[in-house]
Order: C-alpha cells, then structure tokens, then sequence
C-alpha cells in the first residue's frame, strides 16, 4: 500500500508541475523526507528546486511528519546553542522557536483542511496551527476535488479571523 501511494505522489506530482508554476504555487514538503523511497525524495527535490521562486502561494505537503517530533527536535537544537554558548535562555522567545521548525521558511497555517470526518488535529503542525481556522469534510482525501477545495476556502472567507482575541477586540476604534 505504502508503495502504491508513493507511485501516485510521484505521478501527481509531475502530473501538476505545470500547473503549479502556471499558478505562481510554490510547493515545499515538511518531515523525515530521507525516509522516503529514494525515487520519491527525487521527485520531491525537483519539484520544490523547480518552484522555490514563485511567490503566489505556498502548497506544503506533509510526509512522514509528527508535530512532537518536530518539536523535540527544536528543543533539542536550541538547547545545543545554549549548551554551546550560541544562544542565552534569555533569548529564547518565539521568534527564535519559529526559526527552529521545519516550517521556518513557511507562514503559519491559515487554513487547515481534515479530510475523512475525522474531527482532530493528530499530531499535525500543534504549534503553527495556533491560530488556524479548520475546516472538517466527511469526503476521503482521494476523492477530495476541485469543488470541495472551493467550498472550504468560501467557508473560511465568511469567518472572522481573531488570532485569540474577541471580536470586540478586533474591531478598529471609532
């Protein structure tokens, strides 16, 4: 099974290249990619190296990803730049967290999108989604289309985006 995803990965992949450039999209892929079938981690450089300069929008395609993991990881990265004298636990902030990630060239997540009707996060991008809106569908990924995209981005166009504050908060003063 493991297989036969990672052929329709390589084959949706170079089947949407064109399309991704045409869209100014640039793709980029977060996790333990050197995991991977050595014919997907190919596919995937490619297609990154070939869209790493379109500013449009970016498409961030998650394999072999934990978010604890991730996290661990940053811990452990800025705790050797403590260790070794590169950073002073007074500067450690979130800025300096963000930049540990391996989203740290990616905006925060605006918008996620749960295929299958299953109504959790597991274990999926904790601490960028702080502030994401979620949007739940009962359709299966595989089956998800053009359409079922477009519902969920006029879902999120009619929210009201408070990034942890009241509405009241938000609103310009008078």
């Amino acid at each position: 099974e493991i297989n036969a995803l990672m052929a329709l990965l390589i084959k949706s992949l170079n089947k949407e290249l064109h399309t991704l450039q045409e869209n100014e999209v640039r793709f980029n892929s977060i996790g333990n990619i050197n995991s991977l079938p050595k014919t997907t981690q190919k596919t995937l450089k490619e297609v990154i190296l070939k869209t790493k300069n379109n500013t449009r929008i970016v498409l961030t395609l998650a394999l072999r990803y934990g978010a604890r993991e991730e996290i661990v990881n940053t811990i452990k990265n800025i705790s050797k730049k403590v260790v070794n004298n590169e950073l002073t636990l007074e500067e450690i902030d979130e800025k300096i967290i963000n930049n540990h990630l391996y989203t740290f060239n990616l905006p925060d997540v605006d918008l996620m999108i749960r295929t299958s009707g299953e109504q959790r996060i597991s274990n999926f991008l904790l601490w960028q989604m702080a502030y994401a809106e979620l949007y739940f569908t009962n359709i299966l990924w595989p089956d998800f289309r053009k359409e079922h995209f477009y519902d969920a981005i006029i879902e999120y166009q009619n929210r009201e985006r408070r990034f942890g504050k009241t509405s009241e908060q938000i609103k310009p003063a008078e």
